[in-house]
């Protein structure tokens, strides 16, 4: 007879230093898990903590706070094996290199009301934006436990990806099921790719694999959940929803033959070697319910799989939504241009937040087209949010005159423009810190990189939604947005049509359009792309054919505007190299790309 394990896969939004609502939230999916006849329920990594932690990990109050959180959960385990992400002390005492105590990232297996092992991660991510091996001791040991008569091997994200790891150490200790437990950050595209390596790694080694993610927006991180399971020849056997919280239930086959040592794939003795050396546990009893008493489950859960303008549209809302209930904001600001990029923001805000929760505010100035004023009028209807009408004129008017005779005899230049942008500002900072609310910037990817942005003015905000948004993408979040009509409980088209057709413009002068400035955005954005994000030199991006004139417009612009874009405010990751923690260089430098014919 064919032995089945009931798993139980906790998908879960924790919230970074929350630990007794987040010890809550594990108790009460505990619960649920163990109603649901589990066998095993698993827990996110670092789910005690939130990740990541960063440098929360320094305090000694913090860690020691996390390991009294994870003993309550396995008080708790009476009769359900249950593996929680935590931070597991090795010793208080600061390391050799003086930077904190010595600690791992670990997963903890409890068993019937206490903490049966513990597995300390192996694989260290330290690039983009990980930091771990700045916080934590690398682990040594691939251990597998022997569950309601199912072998067990249990590691933590990155151990997964590599193709030699702390699973082919396990599967050759006898392993029949793999429990990886993540707090994987999004970008666009990621699913996909990720889903085809655990299914490859199922495949190779001929064991099931269960990946956990975690949920939710963390600063500039989001996480899109997306759990799945794998059986042991690839095939995906379940699937959680994307972008939400879930307690992923499903029953997993395995042959009657008795777990034992197996053969994984081939490889070099020295490679296992610099994994870890294995071992076995057995937990004392089996489940309390019977394996054939258990309430057969319906059918396995699998939701939709998630690609294109619909997952970056998802994960844009959840991370808006989650940096104000966890910050503690209870409504945002966002400043109504017009144009397509305050549209879209203040869009994303209301499926966030609620319509009640966003304030729009128009500030016409002197240069503001009669369209942008109604377009921003029809939008607000549309969203029904609430909008203010606050023109800029008397306060432009106002700096003009406090500086006209410092500035006489000079060329008007962009100081001048600039100057609306500024006013702008300070109007919503204003209205922010008399209400508390905070305030949406609504700049995008494309402006960023080159500096057209306007500092203490438009960047000014406590969130940027589209901080990592290109501007062509921007349009395609609209349309595809507007194509949703009513399941958002909106308007059809949110976004009126003429807002997205008209040339986008800063309106800060006469006539000006956008591109008096900058490539058209078809232009501009995949050579952005291909410097910012794919770190590509001049001489590739001309052997890919872009123009040489716009590629060197470009690296001066984006080298040049390093400043401005360390004081932007955080904004979503949504591409794998954002700005930000994904990008660090340097504000003083002075290299120069020495291509023949590249900036000099």
């Amino acid at each position: 007879m064919a032995r089945t394990f009931r798993l139980a896969l906790a998908q879960i939004n924790p919230t970074v230093g929350d630990i007794p609502g987040n010890t809550a939230k594990i108790l009460d999916y505990l619960e649920r898990a163990r109603e649901a006849q589990a066998d095993l329920v698993a827990f996110p990594e670092m789910a005690t903590t939130g990740y990541p932690p960063e440098d929360l990990l320094f305090k000694t109050s913090f860690l020691t706070d996390n390991v009294a959180a994870m003993e309550k959960v396995a008080a708790a385990s009476k009769g359900i094996a249950v593996v929680l992400g935590y931070v597991n002390i090795l010793s208080l005492e600061r390391g050799p290199d003086d930077m904190g105590p010595q600690i791992t990232n670990a997963a903890a297996l409890c068993y019937d009301g206490r903490l049966v092992d513990t597995y300390d991660k192996i694989f260290l991510p330290n690039y983009g934006v990980f930091d771990e091996e700045r916080y934590f001791q690398k682990g040594s040991v691939c251990p597998v436990y022997r569950i309601a008569g199912v072998a067990v091997g249990v590691n933590i994200c990155e151990d997964i990806w590599y193709p030699v790891g702390p699973t082919t150490v396990q599967r050759q200790a006898g392993a029949e099921l793999i429990v990886n437990i993540n707090a994987s950050p999004f970008h666009a595209g990621k699913r996909s790719f990720r889903e085809e390596m655990i299914a490859q790694r199922a495949s190779d080694h001929g064991l099931a694999v269960a990946y956990l993610n975690t949920v939710g927006g963390q600063d500039e991180l989001v996480f899109d959940g997306g759990s799945i399971v794998c059986d042991a020849t690839g095939r995906l056997a379940a699937r959680g929803p994307a972008f939400q919280e879930s307690l992923i239930v499903t029953d997993l086959e395995f042959t009657d033959e008795l777990p034992g040592k197996k053969q994984g794939p081939t490889v070099a003795a020295a490679a296992l070697d610099a994994v870890g050396t294995s071992k076995t546990l057995t937990l004392s009893n089996e489940s309390e319910m019977p394996l054939a008493a258990k309430t057969p489950l319906a059918a396995p859960p699998m939701a939709a799989g998630m690609d294109g303008p619909e997952e970056v549209y998802r994960a844009l809302v959840l991370a808006t939504g989650d940096y104000l209930r966890k910050t503690g904001f209870s409504k945002a600001l966002v400043g109504l241009s017009g144009g397509v990029d305050s549209a879209l923001t203040a869009t994303v805000a209301v499926d966030a937040l609620g319509k009640e929760n966003v304030v729009g505010i128009t500030m016409p100035s002197r240069f503001s087209s009669e369209g942008s004023v109604s377009d921003s009028k029809i939008l607000a209807e549309n969203l029904g949010l609430d909008l203010w009408e606050v023109p800029i004129e008397p306060a432009h008017r106002a700096f003009n005159d406090m500086l006209e005779e410092r500035f006489r005899g000079t060329e008007v230049n962009v100081a001048e423009e600039n100057v609306q942008a500024r006013v702008r500002g300070n109007v919503l900072m204003t209205v922010s810190n008399k209400f508390g609310w905070i305030v949406l910037t609504t700049g995008n990817k494309s402006e960023m990189a080159m500096g057209y942005a306007t500092l203490y003015g438009d960047m000014a905000g406590g969130f940027a939604v589209l901080k990592d948004v290109l501007k062509t993408t921007v349009y395609e979040l609209c349309r595809w947005r507007n194509r949703q009509g009513r399941s958002f409980g909106t308007a059809d088209d949110v976004i009126p049509a003429s807002i997205i057709a008209k040339p986008p413009s800063a309106e800060l002068r006469e006539d000006q359009l956008d591109a008096d400035s900058l490539p058209p955005y078809e232009v501009l954005d995949p050579v952005v792309k291909a410097y910012v994000e794919d770190d590509l030199s001049y001489r590739d991006m001309v052997a890919q054919g872009f123009d040489p004139a716009v590629v060197r417009q470009v690296i001066s612009a984006v080298d040049r505007n390093e400043y401005k874009r360390r004081q932007a405010a955080p904004g979503v990751k949504i591409t794998h190299r954002a700005f930000g923690k994904d990008r660090r260089l340097p504000i003083v430098n002075r290299y120069r790309q020495h291509d023949s014919d590249g900036p000099k």
